[in-house]
């Protein structure tokens, strides 16, 4: 049964040149059509995957500190009314730090969120105005104090290994982000993703991307200079102090169920996969014909989820277990991992084992990719 819940808002005031998340621009917006809709979704999942009460909400975008507060309230207390909410129940919302989003930061706490996730990407202006951010270094700056005087729980985002950063550059805007305080920072690496006016932008030539080596000296400084000041990687682009990692993101990485609803979301219940509709407006129409906005609903084979659930669990600090995950996906504990290139890798520094627990070395994890080729069998992966 799904113990997390997504909600998906996908509108955005601009779409930014690197972005390939599910994000629109509207001129306007129905929000009463919108409640309905989500409301829908919800109790669609919520039939289906009822019975543990949640853990975690995230609501996630596109940009939801959009949302009217009270929107988001309507929405917990219909989510609460279905599920029920665990003890300490973190409730997550990404947001955007115009002075107009974080103006509702107060409000929305009121309304039941706990934990904000803050787009702040930059502490320069040039950057910022390079990433296409409708906000300044100092909107970013001042969000942030409201976050943290709003919340009991704030993360901000950066982007770094950008196209011409030095270490130099990088070091000291990541030692003013460790100033502030907060007990949790995603740190990612700029990638030119498909589709996005960026990999344009490089295709003709406009700008180029920073190097491997340059980007993995980035990342090693990343890794150390988070762990020296008590927010360690507890994934490949997650930071925190202990006790204050992403619970709705530890869902994902430890391949546990959790209902998706909203356009374009994702979700996994038993052994299923979900894809709702990605165009707000075909969501909106799959919802009044059919009362969800799914798209896609498919059976997940055995090998695929066990494939699935070694891909994310060896991005974790914590690693994965293989004896368990071999126990829930019915298959022999020797038929998850090559062990003989995983004693190669563990030789080498590579990888780890403590007990019945394996996972990737601090030496390893910028080879991670290259890495999980090596030691998932590639018949677990094609089957």
């Amino acid at each position: 049964m799904a113990r997390a819940l997504y909600i998906h808002w996908p509108f955005c005031l601009k779409k930014c040149p690197y972005c390939d998340f599910n994000s629109h621009v509207r001129d306007t917006v129905d929000v009463s059509q919108w409640q309905a809709g989500l409301i829908a979704d919800m109790r669609h999942e919520a039939e289906l995957a009822g019975g543990e009460a949640l853990e975690s909400v995230f609501f996630g975008g596109g940009t939801p500190s959009l949302m009217p507060p009270q929107l988001v309230e309507t929405l917990l207390r219909e989510a609460e009314r279905l599920w029920g909410f665990a003890p300490e129940v973190e409730i997550t919302l990404e947001a955007n730090p115009s002075s107009v989003e974080a103006g509702r930061f107060a409000a929305l706490a009121g309304a039941g969120i706990n934990r904000v996730s803050l787009g702040v990407q930059a502490l320069d202006d040039e950057v910022l105005r390079f990433l296409g951010r409708l906000h300044d270094a100092r909107d970013g700056l001042q969000a942030l104090e409201t976050a943290q005087n709003a919340f009991a729980r704030v993360s901000f985002d950066l982007i770094y290994a950008r196209p011409g950063q030095t270490a130099a550059q990088w070091e000291a805007e990541l030692a003013r982000a460790l100033s502030f305080g907060t007990g949790h920072l995603s740190l990612y690496q700029l990638t030119i993703e498909p589709g996005t006016r960026f990999a344009t932008d490089v295709r003709q030539g406009r700008f180029a991307p920073l190097d491997d080596d340059d980007a993995a000296e980035l990342f090693a400084l990343t890794r150390a200079m988070t762990a020296a000041a008590g927010l360690p990687a507890y994934e490949i682009s997650n930071h925190a102090r202990l006790g204050e990692e992403s619970r709705h993101n530890l869902t994902y990485w430890r391949y546990r169920d959790y209902c998706g609803i909203g356009p374009g979301a994702h979700g996994r219940r038993g052994h299923a996969a979900t894809v709702r509709h990605r165009k707000p407006e075909n969501w909106l129409e799959a919802i009044a014909a059919n009362g969800h906005g799914i798209a896609e609903q498919r059976t997940l084979p055995l090998p695929e989820q066990a494939s699935e659930a070694l891909l994310m669990g060896l991005r974790l600090r914590e690693g994965i277990e293989p004896a368990v995950l071999a126990t829930r996906f019915g298959l022999a504990p020797e038929a998850l991992i090559d062990q003989a290139r995983f004693a190669f890798y563990a030789d080498q520094g590579l990888c780890w084992r403590e007990g019945a627990r394996i996972g990737v070395t601090e030496a390893g994890m910028p080879l991670l990719d290259a890495l999980l080729a090596e030691l998932v069998p590639a018949e677990l992966v094609s089957a």
